[in-house]
This record gives structure tokens, sequence and C-alpha cells, in this order.
């Protein structure tokens, strides 16, 4: 008998393996045959006189592509691959039989998959071209939100509904101190939850440098240190992130104007900063530089949060205007000139001058540089890999997760989504359900959302019902004397059934995953109404906005039931 290892490629679930398994014990003069998904592999004992290329046909014939990893051997048991598997010779990872699995980036989505890929046995090879750790830790949500905190801070000191008790204070503004402070932070989480945890991870091989496709099954890597190095894999997960993005209006290039990344790492607070831009880094970091004592100027194409219900935006302008943050809607910017240390913006409505220039428009995929076609994985024409609800891209042992697709940019979506490419990489079949992903803006009042607005029902061709709550309804909200925003549920409207809900309110981002936990488990409004929520908690309001659908919250007493 002769035995034959075969590696095919396409396979994308355990049931392809069971075909493929099939197929090849119908071919004359096949006495067993094993196919594995997970390893991308068949395993057949044949008679002497098989030719290989009829087992190769068979698979074919499939759809797949089956190659034979080497020449057959003779007598008990099948042979490891060799020279073709992957992590052989120069390749990074280990050989035998193992699942070589590369992972391009450093960031959630890779972390989790790492790790997940790890502990179901495969040896997995991260490729990394800059900082570990990725967009969240090092240049995104954790330095932001702490200096969205300390301008917090600055703020509360100012400037609170309790001056007449507490006599208010002008804070001097350290910001090389408060620089320090956060990027210590930062350090120590990259540290503790990113390096430590890919030097100590059995089964975690970490490779610095910038990797592009050779084909659907080898990498380039561009050493840090020089040189190339190539790398076979199994399984690839692109985990890139993504980048900020630059409009292209003229003047812009070649001025020292501001990306979020730099806005976090500036070490000096501008007397006026303009912001371009109207969603999550222009209102977050504008705000809080505002408290940090600038003056802002918000420049919006069209409106703040232009893709969110308009209440949203409503709120959140008329809190800026009350602290001073001008607004600018409708405005164009035709050109930017950089001149004597300070920017001159073009627009539609007139002339701007200010010391320092914020632009948020939004951010890239970090996929120009892969050479995705080479492994025939599709992109949109911004250039996020477009991925199934498996997380698969076109190439269907070429997974992707995070900013770098075409999935919400969230480092939550990216971690989960990562956790489920490597399930599915290692023979499993996990989706990623965004029905009830909430969503967070650290602006004060927050703002959060999950599920369905109004308008994203209607265009479902769902009828709703909603109620908008004031704070002022709301005892947590009253006893913090600061009513500022709202809480908005809607329901279909034959039903009850929650299908959404919208918040502006102080720890919106807390109460927003009870809604989600609501919508999850396809509770109704009266349904929500009737639970039990603790009193003096913002999201008590959730219960009484759910409560209004059928009674007057303002006839009730505290903690009504």
């Amino acid at each position: 008998m002769n035995n034959y290892d075969l590696r095919i490629t396409g396979m994308t679930c355990e049931s392809c393996a069971a075909h493929v398994q099939a197929a090849l014990e119908k071919v004359s003069g096949v006495h067993a045959a094993d196919a594995s998904y997970a390893k991308g592999t068949a395993k057949v004992t044949a008679n002497p006189d098989l030719s290989p290329t009829a087992l190769t046909a068979a698979v074919a014939a499939l759809g797949y592509r089956a190659e034979l990893a080497d020449a057959p051997s003779t007598g008990g048991g099948l042979h490891e691959r060799s020279r073709e598997l992957p992590g052989h010779g120069n390749n990074a990872g280990g050989g035998g039989s193992t699942l070589q699995i590369a992972i391009i980036g450093t960031g959630g989505a890779a972390m989790a998959g790492a790790i997940r890929a790890a502990e179901r046995g495969a040896n997995v090879t991260v490729i990394e071209r800059g900082t570990v750790g990725g967009t969240c830790v090092n240049i995104g949500c954790v330095p932001s939100k702490i200096m969205i905190r300390a301008a917090h801070v600055a703020h509360i000191r100012r400037t609170s509904p309790f001056d007449d008790g507490i006599d208010p204070c002008t804070s001097a503004i350290r910001r090389d101190a408060l620089l320090a402070q956060q990027q210590a932070r930062v350090e120590e989480l990259r540290h503790a939850k990113y390096a430590t945890i890919l030097a100590g991870t059995p089964g975690i091989t970490l490779l610095r440098g910038a990797a592009r496709f050779v084909d659907n099954h080898t990498l380039s890597v561009s050493l840090n240190e020089g040189g190339e190095r190539t790398i076979s894999f199994d399984r690839c997960l692109i985990a890139t992130g993504a980048r900020p993005a630059v409009p292209p209006i003229p003047g812009l290039a070649g001025t020292p104007y501001w990306t979020s990344t730099d806005a976090l790492a500036a070490n000096a607070i501008p007397q006026h900063l303009l912001v371009i831009g109207a969603g999550v880094v222009a209102t977050e970091l504008g705000q809080a530089y505002a408290r940090l004592g600038s003056r802002v100027t918000v420049i919006a194409r069209s409106e703040l949060f232009f893709r969110e219900d308009p209440v949203i935006g409503e709120a959140i302008g008329q809190v800026f205007t009350d602290e001073g943050i001008r607004v600018l809607r409708q405005t164009q910017v035709h050109r930017v000139r950089h001149e004597d240390g300070g920017f001159i913006l073009e627009t539609s409505g007139g002339e701007l001058r200010g010391d320092a220039l914020l632009v948020a428009t939004g951010r890239t995929p970090n996929t120009d540089t892969l050479e995705l076609a080479r492994a025939g994985i599709r992109a949109t024409k911004g250039g996020a890999i477009e991925v199934d609800a498996y997380l698969r891209t076109s190439a269907p042992h070429i997974y992707a997760a995070g900013d770098c697709t075409d999935q919400p940019q969230f480092v939550y979506v990216a971690a989960a989504a990562g956790t489920r490419a490597a399930i599915n990489m290692t023979g499993g079949e996990a989706t990623l359900d965004l029905r009830t992903m909430p969503t967070v803006v650290f602006t004060e009042p927050q703002i959060a959302t999950v599920g369905l607005s109004e308008a994203d029902a209607h265009s479902e061709g769902i009828e709703t019902d909603s109620r908008t709550l004031t704070l002022d309804n709301v005892p947590r909200a009253l006893a913090n004397f600061d009513i500022r925003g709202f809480i908005k549920v809607v329901v279909e409207a034959a039903s009850g059934r929650l299908l959404g809900v919208q918040a502006v309110a102080g720890n919106a981002g807390d109460l927003i995953q009870t809604a989600a936990l609501a919508i999850h488990a396809r509770m109704t409004a009266p349904e929500l109404a009737d639970q039990l929520f603790p009193y003096l908690t913002m999201v008590e309001g959730l219960k009484l906005c759910a409560q209004t659908f059928s009674r007057d919250v303002k006839q009730l007493s505290c903690c009504a039931g």
C-alpha cells in the first residue's frame, strides 16, 4: 500500500472536508481517506499502482485545489510533510502537521485571534511592522479617554452645578505633565496586555516586519532588522487596522495639521483649535481641548453626527454652544494655508484662522501595502477588505477582522471578530452578530446607541413607535443637577418589541448595555418597564422611558414600579 498526504486549498468548513473525503474514497484503488478542514489536508491509503493525479483530479472536480505534499511512502503509517510544510527551513513556525496560522497585526483583532488560535492548538506567527498593540492602546481608546478624563476634571474645577456651595477655581494646565502621565499608562497597558502575552503564550511567535502576499499561501516579510523572511501558512488572519484619513483639500498636504494621533501627543494647548469633522474624534477631542483651555471651532460639512438620529446632533450641539465651542454646520473647506505659524482656512462660510488644525474625517484601512490581489482578496474602493459572516475573505482560507475590513470600526467588534476568525480557522463555524452592537461616544454627556433608529427601521419596512424621555424626568440626573440630554426608545408598532435605543446622557455608555441585552432578548417595552432597576442610577431612565409607552411618568412617585 502507498500512503499519500494531500494539501487541500479552498475548504471553508467541516462539510467541505466531508465532501473531499467522500470523493477520494470513490476513487478506484483507494482503501481509506481522511480529510481535515482544520489542517487543510487529506490523507489517503491506496494501491501502489494508483496515480496521484487521480486523487488531485477528484478533489479538483469539487472546486478545490489539491497538491501532493510529498512523494508517497510505503509501509505502515503516513509520513509527515517536509519541504512544503509551513515552518520548514527558513519559514517561521513549527513543523509536523500542526496547523500553521499567520496573523498580520498586533491590535485588538490580531491579539484575540492569536490567543484563541493558540489555545486551539495552532502554531501562530504574528507579524507586526510597527509598535505592538495597534491603535486602541497606543493612539486611540486608551490615551484619548485619559485626556478626556483630565479635561473633565479641569472643567468641573472651573464650573459645575454646585458652584454656589463649592467655590470654582481656575486650574493651571501643565500639558507636559498630563502627557507624561497619559503615556506612562499607555506603556504600562501595552506591556501587560500585549507584549507580555505575546512573549509568554506557547504557540505564538512574534515577527517584526512588514508583510505582503506573494500568493494565497505565502507571505514575504521585510524584516525591521533587515532582510526578508518567507512565511507559508495554512490559514491567515489580516488584522492591520486603519489610520486617520486625510481629505484631498487643496493646500492641506505639507502643512503641520494634526490627525488624532498628533492631537493626543501634542505637548501644548493651542489658543484656537480648528477642527475639520463632525463625528466621534472631532467631538471628543474638540470638547477635551476646549475644556483644557483652547478656543475651539468645529467645521461640519453637514451636521454633527449626521448619520445618527438628528436629535443626537441637536443635543450635543447645544451642549457645545453652552460650553463655548463654535460649530459651523453645512460648511465646506475649500483651501488650507499655513502662514506665520498659523492656519488660514478658506471655507464656504468665510475665512477662519487658528493656531492648530485637527483633521478628523474618518479612517483609512491599512491594506494598501499588502498586495491583496496576489492572494485573490477583494477589497472595496476605499481599501476595506470584504468579509462574510464567518470573517472569510474572497480567498476562503484567508480571514480578516477589525478596522481593515468593511465592518464597524470599534475595538470590541475587532476583538470579537478576531476570536471568531480564529475559531473558524481551526475548524469551527462561529459568526459575528452585529444586530445589537452598542456604540458610545465619550463626549460629556456621552452619546450611546444600540439597534435601529426610527429611520433605520423605516428603511427596512418596519412601522415604529417611539418615546423620548428628557432627563428632567430621571431622578439620578436631577440629583446630579445635570439634565442635559435624553433617552429615546424605538419599538415595533405592532408588537411593542424593542428595536433600538438612542441616548445622550451622563454615563450613557453604561446604560446602553442594558438596552443591548433587552433587545437581544427580544423584550417588549412593557416587559422592560416591568423590570427592577436600582434607584438613583442613570440606567433607571431606560425603565422610565419604557414606562412612557403606557403612562405619564411625571405622575409617578420616585422609584415607582
